[in-house]
């Protein structure tokens, strides 16, 4: 698995290495239509014009923008694309922006647990290639923007999709050094480099919620750190060649 951004440092080599082990592993007229949208500003900004270059819509217009791709060895298509950028516009023009450009996507607004208020937007979105979600904030004069959108059919190709109602999380061991990892008072013994080729990285699919998880390798001690998983969500939890517990990783 790899994760590439535009306008970042592209991930140290050896982040790049796992993700490849990971992957191994296995609008305003409808908005007027509804009629459900609070009232916010229906003015869009002239500045607010889309860039036809990016992956994922945004405005040429921006003080900050990076796109960011999630992929795994032997599928085309990214697992996860996400797009942060920071927007000097108004919340209420950027939200019209994005609810006119996603609109021509076919994106579907959910009504469901949407959040719409003066200095934030919350909304989940259905695709023509999965599930998807924005989120904008109003802060020191600018809006920002948080868009992804998950690729369901890699994700099944790639062997991470969870199962409904479920979080998936794949265990990966690049040490030369046997681990074992407690997650919810469950021990999962690691082989040194387990995750090297399929199937030896484990799959588990587990209920959603907050999880405490320790590590132990041979000589190194003990460390302990949480994850938080929600249904729908695919992670990775990786133990560095030097044995060292890196931040968990989402795949999907």
């Amino acid at each position: 698995m790899m994760t590439v951004r535009r306008g970042a440092k592209v991930p140290a080599r050896w982040r790049l290495f796992v993700c490849g082990l990971a992957l191994l592993a296995s609008g305003i007229a409808a908005a007027g239509a509804t009629g459900w949208a609070p009232h916010l500003p229906l003015l869009l900004s002239s500045a607010l014009t889309p860039d036809p270059d990016v992956a994922l819509p945004a405005p040429t217009r921006t003080s900050y923008r990076e796109i960011g791709t999630t992929r795994m060895l032997g599928v085309d298509a990214p697992l996860r694309t996400r797009l942060t950028a920071r927007i000097p516009a108004e919340l209420g023009d950027v939200l019209v922006f994005y609810r006119t450009e996603l609109g021509k996507l076919g994106w579907q607004e959910q009504r469901d647990g949407a959040d719409i208020a003066s200095d934030h937007v919350r909304l989940a979105y259905t695709t023509p290639l999965g599930p998807a979600a924005l989120e904008l904030e109003r802060k020191d004069k600018s809006t920002s923007v948080n868009l992804v959108q998950r690729n369901r059919e890699a994700a099944t190709t790639a062997h991470v999709m969870p199962r409904p109602g479920r979080a998936a999380l794949m265990l990966t061991n690049l040490s030369d050094k046997e681990a074992v990892l407690t997650l919810d008072n469950h021990t999962v013994t690691l082989p040194g480099r387990a995750g090297k080729e399929r199937p030896e990285s484990p799959l588990f699919n587990i209920p959603p919620g907050k999880y405490s998880y320790a590590l132990k390798v041979d000589g190194g001690p003990d460390r302990t750190t949480t994850i938080d998983l929600v249904a729908g969500d695919a992670w990775d939890v990786t133990i560095g060649p030097e044995g060292d517990l890196w931040s968990p990783l989402q795949l999907y």
